[in-house]
């Protein structure tokens, strides 16, 4: 492995923010766990270069949700790139994530690799997808690059992760978007949220990365809905200039009184 720096990411994953502070998700309060969780990275021995929240940051997807998001990572003063998942409402997210530490860009540069940012949405449905519009796009951003190494960013898996329930809302067309990063072999990782636990699958030389939410996980392998005791996470990774990577998944100390009588969220 290079000698050289890393460039240092945090991705951050389904926090599920209400727009009252005090509300909570299946018996926890996700301003409380989401600010644990800040709390720990804020911790970190050498901070994060940037941020990358993988969808679900708002729970009711009201502008306040938002505006809260803005105000508890603002002293982080670490730049924030962000996608929408089933739970967001887009047009809040671009009315109210484009200025301080937020960024609305979706194709970007820094410390020798490119990210691309994709939103998976079906508007009033669970599952994602990705239009032809956005593979396009997507397949035009990797011929226009070139051969720089790639992170792609998404909510939806485009994997099935082994829970009944929870996989038939993954992404439904993964096959257009494979057939897309076959075409590019530059692209070396895609993270994703949604599933609520930590995941992890090669295909064709691309490592694919699921996360643990900041708030509830979900029980991995379960039938039917079901919570995890795990506590809420946050993945680090680490790009080097030579293509090279490393990931660690990070746990906090924080505990809540699940709702394990839940039958969805």
């Amino acid at each position: 492995m290079t000698s050289l720096s890393p460039l240092r990411i945090v991705q951050l994953t389904d926090m599920h923010l209400f727009a009252d502070e005090r509300q909570q998700l299946l018996g926890v309060p996700t301003t409380e766990s989401f600010q644990t969780v800040l709390d720990q990275v804020m911790r970190l021995q050498i901070p994060p270069d940037l941020l990358l929240l993988t969808g679900d940051l708002s729970q009711d997807g009201k502008a306040e949700s938002y505006k809260l998001l803005q105000r508890m990572l603002a002293p982080l003063n670490i730049s924030a790139y962000w996608l929408p998942g089933n739970h967001d409402r887009l047009p809040a997210m671009e009315q109210n994530l484009t200025s301080g530490v937020m960024s609305a860009q979706k194709s970007f540069q820094a410390g020798g690799w490119h990210f691309l940012l994709l939103n998976s949405q079906l508007e009033g449905c669970v599952h994602g997808y990705l239009s032809s519009d956005t593979l396009d796009w997507l397949d035009h951003q990797l011929q226009t690059v070139g051969p720089m190494p790639t992170v792609i960013g998404l909510h939806h898996p485009p994997f099935l992760v082994g829970s009944d329930w929870l996989d038939s809302s993954t992404l439904q067309n993964p096959d257009d978007l494979f057939s897309v990063l076959d075409r590019h072999p530059q692209v070396k990782l895609v993270l994703f949220g949604h599933v609520h636990q930590e995941f992890s699958l090669s295909r064709r030389g691309v490592q694919f990365l699921g996360s643990p939410s900041t708030c509830i996980q979900f029980e991995p392998q379960s039938s039917d809905f079901s919570l995890d005791r795990a506590s809420p996470g946050f993945r680090i990774l680490h790009l080097y200039p030579d293509e090279s990577w490393w990931t660690t998944v990070e746990r906090v100390s924080y505990r809540s009184t699940l709702d394990l009588a839940a039958t969805g969220y």
